[in-house]
């Protein structure tokens, strides 16, 4: 016994060891890779974007973070990869830009975002060209602003038009005797309808259409500026699914040539003046990026902060994907009372969550606008709370491709009485007062309860009306007609009154320093995130999870594994929400 005992100990002593040798070893290649002051960038170079990784508005300010850099981080900022390419236009060593075969993961406003960096990029003289082996919808659109578009000669290029798909799990309820008890105010308000019915009402139905349609018009502008194909001729190519071969695509100008990658490579190369025997100088976006950051374009003593929140929106302190009232107050009091900055910039990329969490978010709002200017700058998505935290400020943008409005709330509550009754589990209650057993899960909702939560979501309504009457100087009922939940693109969301521009994260910038008379200015972001170590580890203490997680996906599938997440998303929410109407899954 006494043998096992120290055998067993001495297994965990030479696990812990290699586990802190290996841990040692991490932070000394970390340290080394950050030592470097700046990246050797051969004359006559090309810069490749491969956007590999998920693309987010912001990692984090990570310029004094010694773990910072691709072996921590998952996702891609989308400051940094802007910042490279506007450096890269003035870069006399960067003479082109390559795009290769991206399967790019972002937002289509991300995605519009990054394609007017390059529109700015190619007013340098320098060229932009691209090659894919297969084009999926959003990667061409990205593509359709390059000199040159390359084709796979055996590869396909996906240009069909806009579909969303909407999830409905009223059957999946009432054969599991789970389901969702919903209370709801706003006619367009269907991020519940999912659980209340088995098909889309036409009310929703209408939105989407319409939202989905003004996104697709933003699109083909923009592919039909770039690939000099009249709009008209671009929905026929869509419908007659005009780019579905290589041959195809080239009859219908949507791609300019139909080569291997080899012969991609001598295009470059006679691009760059280059004999055909000569190496490529190319350069990654990931390495370009550390050369890019020790840049600084816009410099002066006075600055403009940009807060970044981004993701759900759910109470407590928040982090790098969730906006929690924590870490962004946080970061707007910082800025408010830091001298140096003279306005503040609030980036919001969120399809909203906790209405509590948005309201005390739009408080601080309030509150900074008395002393510095707020303009605000809408990413992919400003929904619902998302629109809440917004529409204090003095001034919001927003893209055209972003999705706005949303002015509605609900409250979900899961119950399992059916369920329960099926397998023979009775619940029984005891409580000193006449509500003191507010609700049970595993008992049918009551009237009373059901009565006081659905002054719970008028009330929250009525507020969130206010807020947007008060922000956009309209009346209360001209703030109700353009809620019920609704949403909106960019576009129709500036016509409404929603919004006041249409422009990207720069744009609101330079408004911003306009409004505090700031001829010269530097940029200032928030909020500070942990380090890249620090979220390393975490994720190390969340890996069984992961594991769990995967396997599930393995043995169920992909398509049972995402109704399982959203069915339990929404069992997972807490309080009343103002949340986007519906999961839109853009296809």
């Amino acid at each position: 016994m006494k043998f096992l005992r120290n055998l067993l100990a001495a297994i965990l002593g030479c696990i812990i060891a290699f586990g802190l040798i290996f841990m040692m070893f991490i932070i000394f290649a970390s340290i080394v890779g950050n030592a470097e002051d700046t990246v050797s960038i051969k004359n006559n170079s090309v810069l490749e974007l491969q956007l590999k990784q998920p693309i987010s508005d912001y990692v984090g300010d990570n310029s004094l973070d010694p773990f910072a850099g691709g072996l921590f981080e998952q996702n891609q900022g989308l400051d940094e990869i802007l910042h490279a390419i506007l450096v890269a236009k003035d870069d006399k060593d960067i003479k082109g830009i390559s795009i290769n075969n991206n399967f790019i993961i972002a937002g289509l406003a991300q995605t519009q975002t990054i394609r007017r960096a390059l529109e700015d990029f190619k007013e340098s003289g320098k060229f932009i060209y691209t090659y894919g082996d297969f084009y999926i919808q959003k990667d061409y659109y990205l593509a359709s602003v390059a000199d040159s578009v390359f084709l796979n000669p055996v590869g396909a290029l996906d240009f069909r038009g806009l579909s969303s798909e909407v999830l409905f799990f009223k059957d999946l309820q009432e054969k599991t005797g789970v389901k969702m008890e919903v209370i709801r105010h706003g006619k367009y308000k269907s991020a519940v309808e999912p659980f209340i019915a088995n098909e889309m009402s036409e009310a929703n139905r209408s939105q989407i259409k319409e939202l989905i349609g003004s996104l697709w018009n933003s699109m083909v502008d923009d592919i039909s500026r770039g690939r000099d194909i009249s709009a008209e001729n671009l929905n026929i190519i869509a419908d007659t699914l005009g780019g579905r071969s290589p041959e195809y695509a080239l009859a219908s100008g949507l791609i300019d040539d139909v080569i291997f990658f080899d012969e991609y490579e001598q295009k470059l190369r006679r691009a760059l003046n280059l004999e055909d025997d000569k190496d490529l100088h190319i350069v990654q976006l990931e390495d370009y990026v550390i050369r890019s950051n020790k840049k600084k374009i816009k410099k002066g003593e006075g600055k403009v902060a940009v807060v970044f929140a981004q993701g759900e929106i759910l109470y407590g302190e928040g982090g790098p994907d969730v906006i929690g009232q924590g870490i962004i107050n946080e970061a707007i009091i910082k800025a408010r009372e830091d001298d140096d900055v003279k306005a503040i910039v609030l980036r919001v990329n969120s399809p909203g969550g906790s209405a509590l969490t948005s309201d005390i978010i739009w408080r601080e709002v309030e509150l900074t606008k008395e002393v510095k200017p707020v303009v605000v700058s809408m990413g992919n998505v400003a929904a619902s709370g998302g629109y809440y935290i917004a529409v204090g400020a003095d001034k919001i943008f927003a893209e055209p491709t972003t999705v706005t409005g949303s002015i509605g709330v609900f409250g979900m509550v899961p119950n399992m009485a059916e369920l329960a009754e099926d397998i023979g589990v009775n619940a029984e209650q005891v409580g000193t007062n006449k509500n003191s057993v507010e609700y049970s899960l595993y008992e049918p909702m009551n009237d009373g309860f059901r009565t006081v939560v659905q002054e719970g979501i008028e009330s929250t309504y009525d507020t969130f009306l206010q807020r947007v009457s008060q922000g956009r100087n309209i009346s209360m009922a001209q703030a109700d007609s353009l809620a019920q939940g609704r949403v909106w693109s960019g576009v129709d969301a500036q016509r409404l009154g929603l919004v006041d521009e249409l422009g990207n994260l720069e744009d609101a910038i330079e408004e911003a320093a306009k409004m505090a008379e700031l001829e010269e200015y530097g940029i200032k972001k928030f909020p500070k995130y942990k380090s890249g170590l620090e979220r390393f580890m975490e994720d190390l203490g969340g890996a069984s999870a992961k594991i769990k997680n995967n396997l599930i996906e393995d043995e169920i599938g992909v398509e049972a594994h995402t109704i399982l997440k959203e069915v339990k998303r929404a069992m997972d929410q807490k309080g009343v929400q103002a949340r986007m109407p519906f999961v839109l899954d853009i296809k």
